[in-house]
């Protein structure tokens, strides 16, 4: 009854039912935490061109390459248990079917770590205040706030039909995860529950993938007289 093996057992079980209430307690402290996020995103640019969006693709199709301003103040999902926030931008747009839910497309994301978090080669690099890169690993700004004009998306929109000219009523919004040290993993809320405000903004106004530019007769036939010359000695 009193043998090491028993003391050995009943020390484990008191060390993990404190570790499982510690945890419990960090993980439902979260909920008594006030959050405030607020984002501002504004389309800078869109185009829509046909050609293969990724080196792997077989065929041509038409793609959406968007350009836009990004503004966020996320400070406030960064508490004490929060290890890193996974952000992310989609562009939502009507399906051609009106009984298909809309079609969501990711351009842009980026892992943005806590304070405390190891470095690791997936987290976010802010560009310095300046526009050009930072040379060191540290952010010219607290863990959450990003200030982005005229950013470059991470990937290009393309659909299920191999065309997106003319598509309307194209909206950008701003998500996240908050990946916790201990409980469970929280997403983007744009309502008010508790402590926690609804994200303020983050998303932009409606607008519509323009029409594929058509190439001008003149540049059509500089470009076929520029190689019909391929090769001809000067």
């Amino acid at each position: 009854m009193h043998s090491a093996l028993v003391r050995v057992q009943n020390v484990f079980g008191f060390f993990t039912t404190v570790a499982f209430v510690v945890a419990t307690v960090i993980a439902l402290s979260v909920v008594v935490t006030p959050q405030a996020p607020s984002a501002s995103v504004k389309l800078k640019n869109v185009q829509v061109v046909r050609g293969r969006p990724h080196y792997y693709s077989t065929k041509r199709e038409e793609y959406a390459h968007i350009k836009f301003d990004l503004d966020t103040d996320l400070t406030s999902l960064f508490s004490w248990n929060t290890k890193q926030v996974f952000l992310y931008l989609t562009a939502t747009y009507p399906s051609l079917d009106p009984r298909e839910p809309p079609s969501q497309a990711i351009i842009w994301d980026a892992v943005l770590p806590s304070l405390s978090e190891p470095l690791h080669h997936n987290q976010y690099i802010h560009p310095a205040k300046n526009g050009k890169a930072s040379k060191g690993k540290k952010s010219p700004y607290p863990p959450g706030e990003i200030h982005l004009a005229a950013q470059r998306p991470k990937y290009q929109i393309t659909d299920i039909s191999g065309k997106i000219q003319n598509r309307t009523d194209v909206v950008l919004e701003l998500g996240w995860n908050v990946q916790p040290w201990v409980g469970a993993l929280r997403w983007a809320n744009y309502e008010d529950f508790g402590v926690w405000k609804g994200m303020s903004g983050g998303k932009s106004g409606v607008f519509s993938f323009p029409e594929i530019k058509k190439r001008k007769e003149a540049d059509l036939k500089t470009e076929k007289g520029g190689e019909g010359n391929r090769g001809k000695p000067a």
